[in-house]
């Protein structure tokens, strides 16, 4: 790749970040279990799953219980949490250590791409900054120490395939078009949510090299012969567990039904769950995963189709609270606390620097915008949670750190001016 040099200060604010972060660890203590419910609330289904895996019962059981093999969730972090677990203990103190550990690695590391698609896209000094930010911010830092989930991961893998992405588009060699197929798939595996993105990704690759007079069929070709290469282990096993085509996950219909149902109002009806309905967590036994989600999405869209009127309301709720923050359960209609102040506030930041970017028409600007536009379409019909900003924050503080570099250098040069007067 075409990369500036890595300057010692990014390396120094990596460890810097991995150091206060398991440091937050420690004073926190956020290595001790959740014993409720069986410490499901450490890694909830993914740890159930993690939990299966260690004891030798294979990719299974996401809610306990013997409910048999699953692809409930993406295989990734399941396997990773199997085997910290194997290694370290099940839902001991150590695992939780390693584990949250992890997350702040992965956290940590997001930092170069960080800085490496500021520099591409916006300059030296809203590279730095944005380093900065991301690597010292503790919101950040939040997810790496709180939640045993992909949640850290994702945003790596995410940014480094908008870093490779604007790398593309003046690439002759093959080994771009490899490394795009296997980095996508690997998402795809840990979070396949991100997918969303994929369609609008590989389409600006091709228009910018198509402009600039470079041809991408065989890349493409390549590219896609990777990606199922890749996902193709997973696949295979869940068609001959299940006996028809799974692709990576199947619990869809849950997901939709738990923000598409006669409570819904914008938000996770979370009492529907199998951890904490009790007569819903006998039927997914019962029923077996597959006919219970195809149950759980038929139920889904009957309300949708008795209640389209209210569909469309909640999910206009669900976009605003996606980018105002999830109001607290108990006070949907009443969301202006200053948690949601502050997420709102940051989300105003990063779509103005997204416009400005975009009228400027700077170096991947409709990168980031098909970013923002796709990513997180899936959730305004299911349900928002703060979390699932979360894979795309490195560039919205990319944007949003280019806006106020942007608004600094204006106001200097109106100082500048007026003294020259």
């Amino acid at each position: 790749m075409n990369l500036p040099a890595i300057p010692r200060s990014v390396w120094w604010m990596v460890l810097l970040s991995f150091v206060l972060q398991v440091a937050s660890i420690a004073a926190f203590h956020q290595y001790r279990m959740r014993p409720g419910e069986d410490n499901f609330g450490f890694g909830f289904e993914m740890g159930r799953v993690g939990r299966s895996i260690a004891l030798g019962q294979g990719f299974s059981n996401p809610y306990g219980g013997n409910t048999g093999p699953s692809a409930w969730e993406p295989p990734l972090y399941p396997y990773l949490i199997g085997g910290v677990f194997k290694i370290f203990g099940v839902y001991s103190y150590t695992s939780a250590w390693v584990l949250l550990s992890i997350n702040s690695l992965f956290a940590s590391l997001t930092t170069i791409p960080v800085f490496l698609i500021a520099h591409r896209a916006f300059g030296s000094r809203v590279a730095i900054w944005s380093a900065r930010v991301w690597a010292l911010n503790p919101y950040v830092w939040y997810w790496s120490i709180h939640w045993i989930w992909d949640t850290t991961f994702t945003p790596l893998v995410l940014s480094l395939i908008l870093l490779l992405s604007l790398e593309m588009e003046q690439r002759a060699d093959w080994l771009g078009w490899v490394l795009f197929g296997a980095l996508w798939a690997v998402g795809g595996l840990a979070n396949p949510s991100m997918l969303a993105f994929l369609p609008f990704c590989g389409l600006w690759i091709w228009w910018r090299r198509y402009r600039r007079g470079l041809t991408s069929l065989g890349g493409v070709a390549l590219s896609s012969f990777v990606f199922f290469l890749v996902l193709s282990p997973w696949l295979i096993r869940n068609y001959e567990i299940f006996g028809r085509f799974v692709f990576i996950r199947d619990d869809f219909g849950l997901q939709f039904r738990l923000g598409n149902n006669k409570f819904a109002d914008g938000m996770l009806i979370a009492t529907l769950q199998p951890n904490l309905n009790q007569p819903e967590f006998e039927k997914f036994k019962h029923m077996g995963e597959l006919a219970y989600e195809a149950d759980c999405r038929r139920l889904a869209f009957n309300w949708i189709r008795e209640h389209p009127g209210r569909f469309a309301i909640i999910s206009m709720k669900r976009l605003f609270y996606y980018w105002n923050g999830v109001p607290r359960p108990t006070d949907s209609l009443a969301p202006w606390d200053f948690r949601s102040s502050l997420f709102l506030a940051s989300s105003v930041l990063a779509i103005w620097g997204l416009v400005r970017a975009l009228r400027q028409k700077r170096p991947g600007a409709w990168l980031f915008a098909g970013l923002v536009l796709t990513y997180p379409t899936v959730y305004y019909f299911v349900f928002p949670h703060a979390r699932y900003r979360h894979p795309i924050e490195p560039e919205l503080f990319i944007l949003a750190v280019f806006l106020l570099c942007e608004v600094r250098s204006g106001r200097a040069a109106e100082v500048s001016l007026i003294a020259d007067c």
